[in-house]
Order: structure tokens, then C-alpha cells, then sequence
């Protein structure tokens, strides 16, 4: 006979069941549908997809109901259809899987991290219409799962609890932050459902495996009162030709999985992205596990280094800053008008570097980095637009900041998601009125997975077209074909990510792009010297020049970050090794000395070098600008500070 939950729960670490929504994407299924009402329609391809998920392990099911309320459900005009979703999503789940499965109600935010305007009394109704409902089908328990705010996770708590006296699973959508998304810190969060009749507690999606690590450590002391659980994304998704894509492997998730189990998980499973191999692999790497204490593999200070947007407090520079006196960018050359950067890399080495704007509203560490890098000689300063969906400050207002207050050269990122073509004419106008002319023309990480999932991703135009329609401004001609009085003068660089299985089609990829005037092409970083090899002869019969991305890691954590969840980086398996678990000093300093190396490389290749800041840690990528200038014998002087 099966336990029951809470009993199982104190027994055994249960493996959860993978995603539905993007598994359906995955299998043809567009986006803009109601995947709940294929409950109705299709019920043997959810069958299919819970049947598959149990055979790979899964012992915790969630019924394909995340999205069957009321409120949810009206946006598709199926709101009278929510007793028929909720009570088929129930039905499919407990005939596709065996006796032995947990088959538990899912039930997702109303709100999802909006303020929208529905009344309070409007959600407390929805909600008790969809348990009502899950509850008469006969589930045995319920998953209360991506809810951003405590006030409607406790709202939906509470309701469960006037009914029934079933198991509830109550999970946050969280970025590490420590917080939910109406401020209160987690473990008061943890301990108020407690409080209300929460049996787990835990996270699922905004994150992957890292950042739901990160999380669980914040929390790990109370695993004693209350199990947790983690249903973490497959990483950050990418979006290529208009379709989602994911980069965490299998096998990276039956690595977490340990370290989650160390850290007090009692459920695992996974989330956007993950695919019933994903499930298999944590099933099999969970077989046998005997829960002790909790020892992350790595401390918290590790894991928060290996966050994107979590800065670092910066090192103190001890190294000399060398000062260049020959060639643009001189020491007394200031006022003398630089050529652009795509003339200026057909003359000498030329190194470009990234600094991402702060997430908060202090702008003084990133206007130090930005002095640190003038002073080193970088030849322009590029500032991301909310890279990974995250909300970052504008990098127009820091990119006028930076030419005003230090004289650095600002290459701005304009992304296609967060403007349409209005917006996005509007903002490079006022570029052109900066006097800030040089960009590089992205797409942009979709906005729902970012830190504001509520919002929308525009994409009026694709990285093709805004590169067109901007070198269009520079003929005196609008979007929409008027005159504009005045021709504009941009510089549009065009991105280009090189760590893919086919390197001839991103190559042809990237002609696409110089067809509709890229000027220049900057890489994503790039960790391995013979693929260094590779671009070089795959693209030098392009007649633009190409700056080879290379980011200094902080931290072996950072590197098993990046490598696992970050589409576009792959790390090499000597660099992984070499990074092993370093932290701290020692790990800056390996990152620095492999970038160095791949530099040694690059440089022989290619005249332009694109430096990527982690976390505002500034002082490495000076210290590799002078690495640059020593190399190509640009320097005869230094001074100290």
C-alpha cells in the first residue's frame, strides 16, 4: 500500500516530474495556446507526456492545471470550461502513471507577479473554484507553484486548508534575491506557510539548478522544521530564429540534484526547459541516497559569485596601470577625435570592453570602473540593455554619463525585445542627439524569464531587421520611409555566438547579418583556443572585423555556471578542471591566467578584443587591457594609483 505523502516524505528524497508547458513547445505545440485545454482536446499527448515523465522516474505528478482558473483561462474564452480542464487534468494524470505516483492539483499564480487589477475577493474565488474541483477528481495533494508574492501564496494556503487536510507543496518563483517579490525574506515567507499548513516549502522556475542553489542556502537551517522542494529551469533560455532553446543537460541536473538533496530537498524536479531525460538522469543519480547534513560542495560565497548581477565588492588594485604614449587613445591626445572603431581595428590591436549597468540606482562603482577602464585605455566601453531580462539602469543615460564624465568611447547594445519600432526609432534619435554613434544590435533573452515575468517580450523586429532599419536612419530615412532632415552616422555591430555544434551555419548565419550591414561582429566568450583557430578560418573571408569575446572567470562555481546554464558559453573541459573549486583571490587570479592564455591566442588572429567584466569586478579586465597593450607593444611608461 502507498504511504502517504508526508510519511513517504520523511522516508524518501521523491523525484518530481519535468515540465509540461515547454515540452509541449518542444513538441510542436506554438505558444499563445491554452496547454490546459488539450486536456480536452488532445488528452492522449498529456497522457503521453505524464506517462513518459513516470517512466523516467517521476514520482510527484502535477496535473495539467497550472493555468485552470477562471481568470487564467478567459484570456483563451474558456473561462465556463474550468470544472472539464481541472477534472480531465486530474483523470489523465492518474490513468497514464502507476499506484506508486503522488499525483498532485498544480495550481499557478493568478497574479504572476503583476499587480494586475483583480480584486482580491475576485482571485480568493477563482482559486477555490479550481480546489474544489481538483479536490472532488481526487487528488493527493496539491503543488502550489511559481507564486511570487507571500499575500496570494497564503491566500490559496488558506483556502485549501477550510477544505482539506491533504498534503500542499508551496513553491516561489525567485532569482536568489532573498525575498519575495513583496519584500518579505524568505525564511519569514517559509515560516508564516508553516504557520498556515504548508507540508513543503521550496522554489521552482526564474532559475536553474544555480540559482535555486543559491536560494536553498538561504534557507538550508530550517530544513529541520519543513521539507523543501525544487523544480529548477534548464537554464536560461536562448531565443534563436523564433524558437526557445535550452542549454542545461541531463546530466548537469543529476549533478544538482546531489547537491540539493545535501542541502535538505526532499522533492526534485524540474521546471521550464526540462525534458523527461533530465528526470531520468536525477532518478538515477538519487538511487540509494541516504540524506545527511547539509555540506554544499561549494559555500555560499562561491555560489553568489556564480550569479548573474550578484557584483562583487571590488580588489584593490596593486598591479601598475600601464599608460599608452603612442597611437589613438594616447595620454595627450585628449580632444583629438578618434577614428571609429571599425577604421581604428584595421590599425592595431583594439580592445572594446563590457560593463554591465547596475540593478539598483547607485551608479558610483560602475562610474569607478568606468574611470579604471578610461584610464587603462580601453577604446570603447559597451554597456548590455537588461541582458538577461534582468532590469538594469538605462545604458543610453550611462552611456552619455561615461562620454561626459571620463571621455570613454560608449558602444550601446539595443535589444529587440523591450521596444517596438516605434520606441526603438525613438531611442536611436535620441542616441544620434547624444552624439553616441556606435551600437551593437541584439535580440535580446526573453523577458518571462527574466526578473519581471510578467512582462511582454515586443520583438517588432528581429536582429536582421533593426540592423537594416538603423543603417536605414543613416541614409536621413525613418522606419516608416519619411524623410528625417538629417543623415545619422551609426556604427551597428551585429552579435555572433560561436560555441554551437555547426559552426559553418552560424557562419552563415553571421554573412545574413554583414548582408544587412553589420559594420563589425563582437562574440560571445569564448574558452578554448583551438575553436579560437576555428573562427579565424571560418570567417576570414568576411570583410568586417571580428572582436573575439573573452570573460574572465571569478570562480569555479562561475564556471560551472556558465557552462551549464548560460545559452551561448561553452567552457572548455580543461578550463572546468583548472577552475575546479577555487573561490575568492585564487580564483580571480586562474581566471585572469587562462584569459591571458586565450589572448595569447586570439591575438595572433584577430585585432579586435571584446573584455567582459564579471560582476564589476573591474580590475581584471584592466589588468587584461594592459596585457593587450604589452602584448602589441603599445606601451612605454607606467604610473601607479
Amino acid at each position: 500500500m502507498k504511504l502517504d505523502l508526508r510519511e513517504a516524505l520523511r522516508q524518501h528524497i521523491l523525484v518530481g516530474d519535468g515540465a509540461m508547458g515547454t515540452y509541449l513547445y518542444q513538441m510542436g505545440f506554438p505558444v499563445g495556446i491554452s496547454y490546459e485545454e488539450l486536456n480536452l482536446l488532445k488528452p492522449d499527448v498529456i497522457a503521453d507526456v505524464h506517462r513518459r515523465y513516470y517512466e523516467a522516474g517521476a514520482r510527484i505528478i502535477e496535473t495539467n492545471t497550472f493555468s485552470a482558473t477562471r481568470e487564467k483561462l478567459s484570456k483563451y474564452g474558456l473561462e465556463q470550461e474550468v470544472e472539464a480542464i481541472n477534472r480531465a487534468g486530474v483523470t489523465l494524470a492518474r490513468n497514464a502513471v502507476g499506484s506508486d505516483a503522488y499525483v498532485v492539483g498544480a495550481i499557478g499564480s493568478i497574479r504572476g507577479g503583476k499587480r494586475k487589477n483583480v480584486r482580491t475577493s475576485k482571485v480568493k474565488e477563482d482559486f477555490r473554484q479550481q480546489i474544489e474541483v481538483l479536490l472532488d477528481s481526487g487528488v493527493d495533494g496539491f503543488l502550489l507553484e511559481t507564486f511570487y508574492d507571500l499575500e496570494e501564496l497564503l491566500l490559496v494556503l488558506k483556502t485549501i486548508r477550510k477544505l482539506s487536510e491533504l498534503p500542499v507543496i508551496c513553491q516561489f518563483a525567485t532569482e536568489g534575491t532573498g525575498t519575495t517579490q513583496d519584500g518579505v525574506s524568505l525564511p519569514d515567507a517559509f515560516a508564516k506557510l508553516k504557520q498556515s499548513g504548508a507540508d513543503v516549502v521550496g522554489f521552482n522556475c526564474r532559475s536553474g539548478p544555480n540559482g535555486l542553489l543559491r536560494s536553498l542556502e538561504r534557507v538550508t537551517g530550517l530544513k529541520e522544521e519543513l521539507p523543501f522542494s525544487v523544480f529548477p529551469n534548464a537554464g536560461i533560455p536562448d531565443y534563436v530564429d523564433g524558437r526557445f532553446t535550452y542549454a542545461a543537460t541531463p546530466q548537469y541536473f543529476a549533478e544538482t540534484a546531489l547537491r540539493f538533496a545535501d542541502l535538505g530537498a526532499r522533492i526534485i524536479g524540474g521546471c521550464c526547459g526540462t525534458t523527461p531525460e533530465h528526470i531520468a538522469a536525477m532518478a538515477k543519480a538519487l538511487e540509494g541516497y541516504t540524506p545527511h547534513l547539509a555540506k554544499p560542495s561549494a559555500d555560499a560565497s562561491a555560489a553568489r559569485t556564480a550569479a548573474p548581477g550578484v557584483e562583487k565588492a571590488a580588489m584593490v588594485q596593486t598591479e601598475p596601470v600601464l599608460t599608452v604614449v603612442n597611437g589613438s587613445g594616447s595620454a595627450d591626445d585628449a580632444g583629438t577625435e578618434e577614428p571609429n572603431i571599425v577604421d581604428l581595428v584595421k590599425q592595431r590591436h583594439t580592445v572594446i570592453v563590457e560593463l554591465d549597468p547596475p540593478r539598483d540606482l547607485d551608479i558610483e562603482k560602475f562610474m569607478q570602473g568606468a574611470q579604471a577602464l578610461k584610464e587603462a585605455h580601453v577604446d570603447a566601453l559597451t554597456m548590455a540593455d537588461n541582458s538577461l531580462a534582468v532590469t538594469r539602469m538605462s545604458n543610453l543615460a550611462l552611456g552619455y554619463l561615461v562620454k561626459e564624465q571620463t571621455g570613454l568611447r560608449p558602444l550601446i547594445h539595443i535589444a529587440c525585445r523591450d521596444r517596438n519600432m516605434i520606441g526603438t526609432q525613438s531611442h536611436m534619435m535620441g542616441l544620434h542627439a547624444l552624439g553616441i554613434d556606435h551600437v551593437l544590435a541584439v535580440t535580446g533573452d526573453p523577458a518571462r524569464f527574466g526578473d519581471l515575468p510578467g512582462s511582454s517580450s515586443v520583438y517588432d523586429l528581429t536582429s536582421f531587421e533593426i540592423i537594416r532599419m538603423i543603417k536605414q536612419l543613416n541614409e536621413g530615412v525613418a522606419f516608416s520611409g519619411k524623410a528625417l532632415k538629417r543623415k545619422a552616422s551609426f556604427i551597428v555591430g551585429a552579435a555572433f555566438n560561436p560555441n554551437v555544434k555547426y559552426l559553418d551555419k552560424a557562419v552563415q548565419r553571421l554573412e545574413r547579418k554583414i548582408e544587412a550591414g553589420a559594420d563589425y561582429i563582437m562574440t560571445q566568450p569564448v574558452y578554448n583556443t583551438e575553436l579560437i583557430e576555428k573562427i579565424y578560418e571560418s570567417t576570414k573571408h568576411l570583410d568586417v572585423p571580428i572582436f573575439i569575446g573573452i570573460m574572465p572567470l571569478a570562480s569555479g562555481g562561475n564556471a560551472n555556471y556558465l557552462h551549464n546554464e548560460v545559452p551561448g558559453i561553452q567552457l572548455s573541459d580543461e578550463v572546468r578542471q583548472r577552475m575546479g573549486d577555487l573561490k575568492g583571490e585564487e580564483g580571480r587570479a586562474m581566471g585572469v591566467q587562462i584569459a591571458k592564455e586565450l589572448l595569447d591566442c586570439a591575438m595572433q588572429y584577430f585585432n579586435g578584443i571584446y573584455l567582459m567584466t564579471p560582476f564589476l569586478s573591474y580590475d581584471m579586465t584592466v589588468k587584461l587591457t594592459n596585457y593587450v597593450w604589452e602584448k602589441s607593444g603599445r606601451t612605454v611608461s607606467t604610473c601607479t594609483h
